[in-house]
C-alpha cells in the first residue's frame, strides 16, 4: 500500500479564531422597549441572557431600529452600524 494512503489525513484548525455571537437590531430594539433602555452594553447582554460570560457581541443589521440607543459591542457589521446612527444613536466599539 503506498505512503499517501498508510498515513492518516489531518486538517487545518485555526487556534486564533474569534467566534462572535450574533446579535440583531430587531433584538437591541425589543429590549430596549421591553426595559426602557438608552445604553446597551456588554454586560445588559449578559444579565438579560442574551449572552454568555465569555461571549463577543457582534451586531448584525437584521430588522428596524426605532429608537437612539448608545451600543457597545465587539464587533459590528456595516449595515447595523448605518442603522444606528441613522436613528441618532452612538456605538462604541471594545
Amino acid at each position: 500500500m503506498p505512503l499517501q494512503r498508510r498515513v492518516p489525513k489531518f486538517g487545518f484548525k485555526n487556534n486564533n479564531k474569534i467566534i462572535y455571537k450574533p446579535i440583531n437590531l430587531s433584538t437591541l430594539q425589543q429590549l430596549a422597549d421591553e426595559f426602557q433602555l438608552d445604553t446597551i452594553t456588554v454586560d445588559v447582554l449578559k444579565e438579560h441572557g442574551l449572552a454568555g460570560k465569555n461571549d463577543k457581541i457582534k451586531v448584525l443589521g437584521n430588522g428596524e431600529l426605532t429608537k437612539a440607543l448608545t451600543v457597545e459591542a465587539h464587533g459590528l457589521s456595516a449595515s447595523a452600524l448605518e442603522a444606528i446612527e441613522r436613528a441618532g444613536g452612538k456605538v462604541t466599539k471594545l
